[in-house]
């Protein structure tokens, strides 16, 4: 439930409020009134948001996190915790809408629920867990707090007095945080938006996380985890704060975890069976691709693994993983083939390490290799978003766009697209010629970011090429999307 900036917006983003005002910084819609991006919300007396409001708003909250770089973009990693994620979802109560689960580049241990079912967890919280049950509960917890409407229903409690001022004032909130901010200005914003009750509109209450731990409880149980691993977690957390106040995890900050509340989630616990659960394999391989992809700029990846896998022998697979994407990603692409090799030999059933090293293949320059270690994969797995967007990159690569085309449109037709997928098949769409096509996907990425006259000029500029009329990418232009030649 907080924004992933320096700054601790830890509320503000978990609402209605900040998620519009996450309209006003964007460029391309400054000409705009905020009033005119605002979901129509009705009288008084209909104060709570449908289920289609929130989802645009989700939306747009989305478009402003991928604008400011923080989310991790990663097909293996998105893959694994949207597989997560729906797992969790799906047995939940009012479940079966579209959830979204990401991650974003920050350190800080934390994670949050959107309006629509987009759920973030931080890089911090993810290498913080000792378990798959563990990462499982978090997501749990975001996943009731969204089926629960906790946000709706705190709206309609608040009242909605002055939404375009109030939202006017979060942008400036969340300009300043971004920037890195403790200015005046950014305070004097913090303050007009405390006098504006905005925390108390926001602010997930007590009873809401109670609910949401219960509910939580409920749903990891019957996905078959531990129930165990919540109030467990809580209590990691809860050890770290007697290190000291900058110890304090942000997750205790935007989830305030008591004895009572610890209590609670132990008794809800113990009213499920348990039996042994073993983590997959996937949780510790993504949990160390997470830690070389999170690495911070000016850092060599290679340092984490240089004591842990000094003599190899005894490091666990995730970690001779990690310690290969390390060399990978510090420019030593044969030291990592060697690695990858290795692993997939003994392991031919786990996909990371077909991707792996298809990858590790293609910075190496032997796209020939690259090709056909992606193939073998796609004979075990069609339609693995991961195993096709590498394949797809090698085609490219390999001079070959009108077959990468293919494959990158077969998966965007059959499986829901993310915003890196739907880039991708533009790019092979354009580099084949097929224009027409490249703009209906671009329409698609403006859709996915919930800027609306953009995606209506691509379907314009599309039907325009369909009926052979060239328009030359002038959309692209305008919006300025650069999804070609990006």
């Amino acid at each position: 439930m907080s924004l992933p900036t320096r700054a601790n917006l830890a509320a503000a983003l978990a609402g209605l409020l900040l998620s519009s005002a996450m309209l006003l910084p964007s460029p391309l819609l400054a000409q705009q009134s905020v009033q005119d991006q605002l979901p129509e919300m009705g009288t008084a007396a209909q104060s709570t948001l449908s289920l289609e409001d929130e989802y645009r708003i989700g939306r747009m909250v989305m478009r402003g996190l991928r604008d400011s770089g923080r989310m991790l973009e990663d097909p293996e990693v998105g893959e694994y915790l949207q597989s997560l994620g729906l797992r969790l979802s799906s047995m939940a109560h009012d479940g079966n809408r579209d959830f979204s689960f990401f991650l974003i580049r920050d350190p800080s241990i934390n994670a949050f629920a959107l309006p629509g079912g987009f759920v973030g967890i931080h890089t911090g919280l993810l290498l913080e867990t000792k378990s798959e049950s563990e990462l499982a509960a978090v997501l749990a917890h975001e996943v009731a707090h969204v089926t629960q409407r906790h946000i709706a229903r705190g709206i309609e409690a608040q009242g909605r007095a002055n939404l375009v001022s109030t939202a006017a004032t979060l942008a400036a909130i969340l300009i300043g945080a971004m920037a890195g901010g403790n200015s005046n200005a950014t305070m004097g914003a913090v303050t007009a938006a405390q006098n504006l009750a905005v925390q108390s509109q926001i602010n997930f209450t007590r009873e809401h996380e109670y609910e949401a731990d219960r509910v939580g409880i409920g749903i990891l149980a019957s996905a078959g985890y531990d129930p165990n691993a919540m109030y467990g977690f809580f209590e990691t957390m809860g050890r770290r704060t007697q290190l000291g106040p900058d110890q304090v995890p942000e997750l205790l900050r935007t989830h305030p975890v008591t004895t009572s509340r610890i209590a609670e989630a132990k008794g809800r616990a113990l009213q499920y069976p348990v039996s042994e659960i073993q983590d997959r394999p996937s949780y510790a391989l993504i949990k160390e691709r997470t830690r070389v992809l999170s690495t911070p700029a000016g850092r060599d990846p290679r340092e984490y693994y240089a004591s842990i896998t000094a003599n190899e022998p005894d490091a666990s697979m995730a970690q001779v993983y990690g310690k290969a994407l390390a060399h990978l990603m510090a420019g030593e692409a044969r030291a990592a083939i060697v690695t990858f090799e290795r692993l997939l030999e003994a392991h031919p059933e786990v996909l990371l390490f077909h991707t792996a090293l298809g990858q590790a293949q293609l910075f190496a320059g032997d796209t020939k290799a690259a090709l056909a270690t992606l193939e073998r994969a796609r004979e075990l797995a069609p339609r693995n978003v991961p195993v096709t967007v590498r394949y797809g990159e090698a085609l490219l690569q390999a001079g070959r766009p009108k077959r990468a085309h293919e494959v990158l449109l077969d998966l965007f037709n059959n499986v829901p697209p993310s915003q890196e997928q739907i880039r991708l098949t533009a790019i092979a769409a354009n580099a084949a010629g097929d224009v027409a096509e490249t703009h209906d996907i671009a329409r698609n990425t403006w859709f996915l970011n919930a800027i609306w006259p953009c995606a209506f000029e691509q379907g314009n500029f599309a039907g325009l090429n369909m009926a052979g009329q060239k328009t030359a990418y002038p959309g692209l232009n305008s919006c300025k999307l650069h999804i070609v030649n990006s």
